[in-house]
C-alpha cells in the first residue's frame, strides 16, 4: 500500500513519536511518503532518531514545498475541481474565522499547498493519513478532496495541539474520516462529549492506537541512579506545568532537601521560568538545558533519580517522555491530567497528583525521592505495563492492518 502522510514539519524538534510510527508503518510492508507543509529546516534534521535515519527512510521521500514552489507548480484544473476546491476552502475558512486570525491563516496557508500536491499526486496513493487533526488534517482532507482516486481518508487525534483548542473544521472532518485515530481512551470521551450530537455517526470508526516504543532502544535500568537529581522534558510553555515545578523544588529546598532538578526543552515561557528561578533563589539547583537530540535525552533519563511532568491542564495527552521513562526505570511524578493515568495505570506505574498543587508535587516528589523501595516497585510495574501496551513492532502492524484493510465506503461529494 501508498500512504500519503500529511504532518506539520518534518524533521521538527519534537519528532520522536512520529518517526516510531513511520518506521513501523515502512516494517510492517507501506510504502510512505511524508507531506509536511511547514518549510523544511535542514538543521533539525539531527532531532529525528535514527530509527528513521537516511538508510531507512530516503529523504527524497518527504514532500516539501514552499509557498513559491506551490505558485509555480499550480495549472489550470477543470472547472469541476475548481469548484470543488473554492467550496471547500471557503467552508473551512468560515469556520476557522471564529477562532482567529491566527487559525484563518494557517488554513489558508495550506490550501494552496494542498492544491498544488494534488495536481502533482493525482493517483498515485492507495490511503491518505493525516497525523494530526488540525491543518494538516486540513491540508490532507484538501488533498483528498481533489484527487482523482476514491481511496480511504484517516485521521490522529493527539492532543491539545489538534484536539483540545481551536477545533477548525473538526466536526467535518470527523464525519468524512474513514478512521479516527486516537492516543488514550480519554480523547475518545473527549469527542464524545464534545459533539454528542454526530458521536453515534462517527462511534465506530475511532480507533485506539498506542504511540509505541522500540524496547530494544530502552534497557531497563533501575539501578544506579543519583540521590536527588530530578529530569523534566518538554516545551517550555504555561501548560506544561514547569513553574509549579519550580515552586515545589523551592518547598522542597526549604525543607532541606538538596535537590538538583534539569530541565530539557525550550519555549516562549523560558525567560519567565528562569526568571521565577532566580525569584524563588534556586537558580543554582535548576539546570536549564534546552533543546538536545533523542539520545541525550534518552541519556539524561538514565541518570536520573524520577521524571517529574507537572501539566497544568489540557495540553499533552500521553506525553512520550513518560513512557520512555517507565520503559528505562525513571519512576515517575505526573499530574493526573488527560490520558496520563492512563500511561501510569491508574496510578499503579507512578505517582499521581492533581495539576496546579504545589504542595500534593512537592510532597510527591519528597516520597519518591526518599524511599528506595518505592521507586523500585513503580520502575518494575511500569516496565511491565509498558511491555504490554507500547511495543512499537506491535501496535504498528496493528494501524499497519487498519489502514490496509479501511475501504472507502463513504460517497464522495461532487
Amino acid at each position: 500500500m501508498r500512504l500519503a502522510v500529511f504532518t506539520n514539519q518534518f524533521p521538527s524538534r519534537v519528532s520522536t513519536f512520529f518517526a516510531r510510527d513511520m518506521k513501523a508503518l515502512l516494517k510492517a510492508g507501506i510504502e510512505v511518503d511524508v507531506f509536511p507543509f511547514y518549510p523544511l529546516e535542514p538543521r533539525l534534521w539531527r532531532y529525528v532518531p535514527n530509527i528513521l535515519d537516511e538508510s531507512v527512510f530516503p529523504r527524497s521521500r518527504v514532500r516539501h514545498i514552499n509557498v513559491a514552489q506551490s505558485l509555480r507548480s499550480v495549472r489550470p484544473w477543470p472547472l469541476r475541481k475548481l469548484c470543488t476546491f473554492l467550496r471547500e476552502t471557503a467552508a473551512v475558512s468560515a469556520s476557522a474565522v471564529r477562532f482567529g486570525g491566527k487559525p484563518l491563516a494557517k488554513s489558508a496557508y495550506v490550501f494552496l499547498k494542498a492544491w498544488a500536491w494534488a495536481q502533482q499526486y493525482p493517483a498515485d496513493y492507495d490511503h491518505v493519513l493525516a497525523y494530526w487533526g488540525n491543518y494538516s488534517a486540513t491540508c490532507a482532507y484538501i488533498f483528498h478532496r481533489l484527487i482523482d482516486r476514491r481511496i480511504p481518508f484517516s485521521m490522529f487525534l493527539h492532543a491539545g495541539t489538534d484536539l483540545y483548542r481551536d477545533q477548525v473544521y473538526l466536526r467535518q472532518k470527523l464525519l468524512y474520516a474513514d478512521n479516527i485515530i486516537v492516543v488514550c481512551e480519554f480523547n475518545r470521551r473527549f469527542i464524545h462529549d464534545h459533539y454528542p450530537d454526530i458521536f453515534h455517526l462517527i462511534s465506530d470508526k475511532i480507533q485506539l492506537h498506542h504511540l509505541g516504543l522500540d524496547f530494544a532502544e530502552f534497557p531497563y535500568e533501575p539501578d544506579g541512579r543519583p540521590k536527588w537529581k530530578i529530569l523534566a522534558v518538554g516545551a517550555l510553555e504555561k501548560y506544561k506545568g514547569f513553574d509549579y515545578l519550580l515552586r515545589a523544588v523551592h518547598d522542597l529546598n526549604c525543607r532541606g532537601l538538596g535537590i538538583e532538578v534539569e530541565l530539557i526543552g525550550d519555549g516562549k515561557d523560558a525567560g519567565s521560568l528562569k526568571a521565577l528561578a532566580y525569584e524563588l533563589r534556586i537558580p543554582e539547583m535548576i539546570k536549564f538545558r534546552g533543546w538536545l537530540p533523542f539520545d541525550e535525552v534518552r541519556a539524561a533519563m538514565k541518570q536520573a533519580t524520577i521524571l517529574v511532568h507537572p501539566s497544568s491542564g489540557l495540553g499533552d495527552a500521553v506525553p512520550t517522555v513518560i513512557k520512555e521513562s517507565m520503559a528505562l526505570g525513571t519512576p515517575v511524578v505526573a499530574s493526573n491530567v488527560a490520558g496520563i493515568s492512563e500511561l501510569l495505570g491508574g496510578g499503579r506505574c507512578g505517582m499521581l497528583v492533581p495539576p496546579k498543587d504545589v504542595k500534593a508535587l512537592a510532597g510527591a516528589i519528597e516520597t519518591l525521592l526518599t524511599n528506595d523501595v518505592l521507586r523500585q516497585e513503580y520502575a518494575g510495574e511500569a516496565r511491565d505495563h509498558a511491555e504490554k501496551k507500547f511495543d512499537l513492532w506491535r501496535n504498528g502492524q496493528r494501524l499497519a492492518d487498519l489502514l490496509c484493510s479501511t475501504m472507502r465506503l463513504k460517497l464522495m461529494k461532487s
